[in-house]
């Protein structure tokens, strides 16, 4: 049992209000009052020491034989996680501690409350715990009080506060909308939710406010900005989950440069606000076709080089091929440069990334590994006279070096080495600090789906072509370039955005363009295309994540260090077993039966 004998009863606060949290406790001499959860407890007989922790920080109260003989033996009986208030006076500690805010100074305690006694945790509340990550999230408002993660939760807060103040500066109105509403396709699966009074039909839990923000444009607020819950039934990762936070914002009579501009202003705000870190604007730009080209992404880590390199002029006559057959097929031999990376990437090595580069779309991985005098190159036998010497000058290579080769069409050669140069980088422990920031302009309008046999749009079909590329939309959609941006940090994606279409006639033509018939453009986007008929001001925007930005702010690894009550990998939520079951009653009034998969 967890209660100790002696101390049966609880206390309660009569009497005592807290007058400061345990990590602002200053002022040698003063009588203090604070409230917070025992960290660690040091008995040594005659003198008793106790870590009182609270979201600022930890104290350390003090008893001995001075101490009230009931107060000691009330500190005696505490233990780990138990809820305290302790009122006495602040004196200069002994036995100083400079890894926390308060190690010069303690709390005699004259007063002592036990306010809630605790079980011992399933783990330490500590920083550096190693526990498993299931059992944290099983017991995840324990996790939550471990100091790393309130701090987190903190800035995150205060990410939010500068981002609300900085849109109110510039004339944005902060508007809701719906939570709950008509499925459109945006790209990823929608949550959808059953009506009770509407039998078959549902709303959908919004992928974005895209079209709401874009009425709110319509109706004339000019200016709009939410912390928006968005929601999307996708597969999760480190950097994604099924719910997140979008500072979503919407702004009329601009064009690309005045919404870059305004996204830069937040940044810059934000940074200073909450890290006292300048970032320089304008932040640079690179068009989709650069990134692609140089990194591989279009949300590229420009902290490192590595970047691609073209080599299919130099092998395009040569007998290997591997390499002849993918550039006949239109496509390129393209390669990366590990440098001094010889002793690291082994031949064992090599075969690990052989086997990565196949699992995500790649034939194979090519390579020549330079360790002796001479490079060891595999399809050296199929190269003409010289050309090992030119690929390696083209490379920029040198002895103790590697060249990762990849040969197939253009959308396999180059996503495939720019996820193998992160993975290499990664490797090599070769990525410095800070914040990259980069915008990514000029992106595709369309992209082919193999799988569907057509031409679907990049981002979402309310994006406005660039003016000159209207004419391709019926003859050559390849060609058609979008006004659309995204923001990238790091190598990842911060943000999404464009300018939006306003005339009525081009919205039609582009859902035709998309494969849409009239039936299917008035079921999904009906009123939408109903109140272009009546005046829209030219506008555009974004929203960027606030839990990514959190997340590289912070300097965590997972969304799951900056979110309260994270989802994991399948979607559940370990702590209250979300999703659960429903009684059948519940199921009856929203007409619902649930088949199995054999019946």
């Amino acid at each position: 049992m967890f209660i100790q004998e002696g101390v049966n009863t609880l206390d309660t606060m009569q009497g005592l209000k807290r007058t400061h949290y345990c990590g602002e406790v200053e002022g040698i001499g003063s009588q203090v009052t604070v409230g917070g959860y025992v960290q660690k407890i040091r008995d040594l007989g005659n003198l008793i020491f106790i870590d009182l922790r609270d979201r600022t920080g930890v104290v350390q109260l003090a008893f001995d034989d001075a101490s009230d003989r009931e107060v000691f033996k009330k500190a005696a009986s505490c233990r780990s996680e138990f809820v305290l208030m302790a009122k006495g006076a602040v004196r200069e500690r002994e036995s100083k501690n400079a890894a926390i805010k308060t190690g010069d100074i303690e709390i005699f305690v004259e007063d002592l409350r036990i306010l809630a006694k605790a079980q011992t945790p399933p783990f330490e509340i500590t920083n550096d715990t190693k526990v498993n990550e299931e059992l944290r999230l099983k017991y995840r408002y324990l996790d939550l009080r471990r100091g790393v993660l309130q701090k987190n939760l903190m800035m995150r807060s205060q990410i939010a506060k500068s981002a609300r103040d900085y849109f109110a500066q510039n004339g944005f109105i902060e508007i809701e909308t719906p939570m709950m509403m008509k499925s459109t396709p945006e790209g990823a699966r929608d949550y959808i939710v059953p009506s009770r009074i509407h039998h078959g039909k549902f709303y959908a839990l919004p992928q974005s406010p895209q079209i709401y923000k874009q009425l709110l444009m319509i109706a004339g607020f000019d200016r709009y900005i939410q912390l928006a819950r968005c929601f999307r039934d996708e597969d999760l990762r480190a950097d994604r989950q099924p719910e997140f936070t979008q500072i979503d914002m919407e702004m009329s009579f601009v064009d690309v440069e005045d919404v870059l501009e305004i996204g830069e202003g937040l940044i810059k705000r934000v940074f200073k606000d909450v890290l006292d870190t300048d970032i320089p604007t304008p932040l640079p730009r690179m068009t989709y076709k650069e990134a692609m080209e140089r990194y591989g992404s279009d949300k590229p880590d420009t902290r490192f080089g590595m970047e691609l390199i073209d080599l299919s002029d130099i092998v395009a006559g040569c007998g290997f091929g591997v390499f002849s057959s993918a550039i006949e097929a239109g496509g390129s031999v393209r390669a990366i440069v590990a440098k001094d990376a010889a002793a690291t990437l082994t031949r064992k090595e090599i075969d690990k990334l052989t086997e990565y580069v196949r699992g995500i779309g790649a034939k194979g991985l090519a390579f020549i590994r330079w360790v002796d005098e001479a490079p060891s190159c595999g399809f050296a036998k199929f190269l003409g006279e010289g050309e090992l010497d030119k690929i390696l000058e083209r490379c920029g290579a040198k002895k103790g070096d590697v060249v990762l080769i990849v040969a197939d069409k253009n959308k396999v050669t180059l996503p495939v080495l720019g996820a193998l140069r992160l993975k290499v980088a990664k490797q090599l422990d070769i990525i410095p600090e800070g914040y990259n920031f980069l915008w990514i302009t000029e992106f595709p309008f369309f992209e082919y789906d193999d799988e569907s046999d057509s031409w679907v749009a990049m981002h979402h079909p309310f994006t406005m072509p660039m003016d000159e590329c209207i004419q391709y939309l019926d003859t050559n959609p390849e060609k058609v370039i979008a006004k659309a941006y995204d923001l990238v940090l790091n190598g990842t994606e911060l943000s999404s955005g464009s300018i939006r279409i306003t005339d009525y006639e081009l919205q039609q033509k582009m859902f035709e363009a998309l494969g849409l018939t009239d039936e299917e453009i008035e079921a999904k986007f009906g009123f939408l295309v109903e109140a272009y008929k009546y005046g829209a001001a030219p506008h555009g925007g974004m929203g960027i994540g606030l839990d990514r930005l959190s997340m590289i702010m912070c300097g965590a690894d997972s969304l799951r260090d900056v979110t309260a009550f994270p989802k994991v990998q399948n979607a559940s939520e370990l702590m209250s077993a979300a999703p659960g079951d429903v009684d059948e009653e519940q199921l009856k009034d929203l007409s619902i039966k649930i088949v199995k998969e054999n019946d």
